[in-house]
């Protein structure tokens, strides 16, 4: 039985997949979405202001209404599913996952980035046992207990400030000499009496039995420990991008695309923080995701199958 070959595949369900998918769906493409989640990093996100359209709304509520629009155009998503194998076949690109393997004319990638780990030894053992990526989804957890968010961008403050309300002292550990988040969130932290920055700090050391119970930071005043249940860590993030061997991507090994998505590999396009885009923002990612989508039925229109 010959094997399906859909107009697109689209690899990733965050705010530039589901956005692509939403101009897909509205162009009449058949196409597919394979992604792991859906709502990527912005499912991670505590308080969000700057979504045009919304004062204010939550990271897993814009997801929620993420989730409404794709329902709404009855989108087909395989889920859970991790690409494993990615090649060109002649005009067409063969997309291999743990489960499944698809065969497409265009693909978007739109896999976005993972949180970034402090690299220590028994940090893996720790996962989900204290060290967590999440403040949103592990947060409640804390509730109680000291804590410590390591980074100092807006994903760090943006896990400070679901922790202050919460937790009776929250440390927030920064190597840089100065927080580099937005001032408005820097200026809520500073004001907050449970919460101390430690700025140009590195976490040298994890302590544990089962569960965390103090990290050992490095100033220059020398190394001191620190007594805590919990360590959030947000220093940054790299991007889902090795599967993607066929496609240029610079030292950060990030998708390299031109304005209209375009990838170095016809029919390949990418969009959202998994490309070199410079601002990681949730609003522009959706519009890279529409751009992506126009793009690839652009390529579709005026090319031969």
């Amino acid at each position: 039985m010959a094997q399906d070959i859909f107009d697109l595949v689209i690899l990733g369900a965050g705010p530039a997949g589901i956005t692509a998918a939403v101009y897909a769906a509205r162009k009449g493409l058949k196409f597919r979405m394979v992604t792991l989640d859906i709502g990527g990093q912005a499912g991670w996100s505590g308080d969000i202001e700057n979504y045009t359209g919304y004062q204010f709304l939550t990271g897993p509520e814009l997801v929620a209404k993420f989730q409404e629009h794709m329902d709404h155009f009855g989108i087909d998503v395989s889920m859970p599913e991790k690409v494993v194998g990615f090649k060109k076949e002649q005009k067409l690109i063969k997309i291999t996952t743990d489960k499944d393997e698809y065969l497409a004319k265009t693909v978007i990638i739109a896999t976005g980035k993972r949180s970034r780990k402090l690299g220590l030894d028994n940090e893996d053992q720790l996962r989900n046992r204290g060290v967590t990526y999440c403040a949103t989804c592990d947060g409640p957890l804390f509730k109680g207990k000291v804590v410590a968010v390591i980074g100092g961008g807006n994903s760090a403050l943006d896990a400070a400030l679901q922790l202050v309300g919460i937790c009776p002292k929250v440390y927030l550990i920064n190597i840089s000499d100065k927080l580099t988040g937005d001032k408005v969130m820097i200026d809520k932290l500073e004001k907050a009496a449970n919460v101390e920055i430690i700025n140009q700090a590195k976490v040298s050391k994890i302590y544990a039995d089962n569960f965390v119970n103090a990290i050992e930071i490095i100033t220059s005043q020398g190394s001191s420990k620190i007594l805590l249940s919990g360590i959030f860590v947000e220093i940054g993030l790299v991007p889902n991008s090795e599967f993607a061997s066929i496609v240029n991507k610079n030292s950060q090994q990030e998708i390299i695309i031109d304005q209209e998505n375009k990838t170095n590999v016809k029919g390949i396009f990418a969009a959202g923080d998994v490309t070199n885009v410079i601002e990681k923002q949730i609003i522009i990612a959706c519009g890279e995701g529409s751009k992506a989508a126009l793009s690839a039925f652009r390529y579709l229109s005026t090319n031969n199958f």
